[in-house]
């Protein structure tokens, strides 16, 4: 790991709305996985952002508007995350959202499959088309134009213009968590302590 934790106790001034805004985000929606330590320090892709404030705002509202599109089922939605995770082989991706998954109703052998660079035969077909069509993006260059059609047909205009955010929303979280090497789960606190 090599981005330094900040505990609440050690927030500047600049990085406090960011913060703030990041604790609200994260108690609201990720209970099922570790983002805080009991210090207050954030976790994950949080802890990384906390280091440029303003850039960490920008992301935070970049995020929040991709998350609010409409057009994607939540078990597609998780499953997509998990295909990005596993292309980019970001550990704490793919352990946050296995959880995250599992409550939205994602079978285990399917995140399991997902997490494995697979995509599962027996998914429905809404998921099937976005998690192939994820992969087609994540190996680069345009999007064939029968694919491009089946996938709007499959997934609706709205559907297929979210999928294609939330490629893009999760190569940034992935580049994060990969560049500052965050793992999986980690013994936060003993970081903690690596750094005081």
């Amino acid at each position: 790991m090599r981005v330094p934790l900040v505990k609440k106790s050690e927030v500047s001034p600049a990085q406090q709305e960011l913060y703030d805004t990041f604790v609200e985000r994260v108690g609201d929606n990720y209970s099922s996985f570790t983002t805080m330590t009991s210090d207050g320090a954030l976790v994950g892709p949080w802890a990384v952002w906390m280091q440029a404030p303003a850039t960490g705002l920008a992301i935070d509202q970049l995020l929040e508007a991709i998350g609010a599109m409409p057009g994607l089922e939540p078990t597609t939605v998780q499953s997509v995350i998990l295909s990005v995770g596993a292309h980019f082989n970001a550990a704490y991706i793919m352990y946050a959202h296995s959880a995250v998954a599992a409550q939205v109703g994602v079978a285990e052998r399917h995140a399991a499959a997902l997490c494995a660079g697979e995509c599962p035969a027996d998914l429905d077909s809404q998921t099937k088309v976005a998690v192939g069509v994820a992969k087609k993006l994540l190996r680069g260059g345009p999007l064939p134009g029968p694919v491009f059609r089946h996938a709007v047909e499959e997934l609706g205009r709205d559907g297929f213009d979210h999928l294609v955010y939330l490629v893009s929303q999760y190569c940034l979280v992935a580049m994060a968590l990969n560049a500052y090497d965050i793992p999986e789960e980690y013994d936060w606190t003993a970081f903690r302590n690596e750094q005081s």
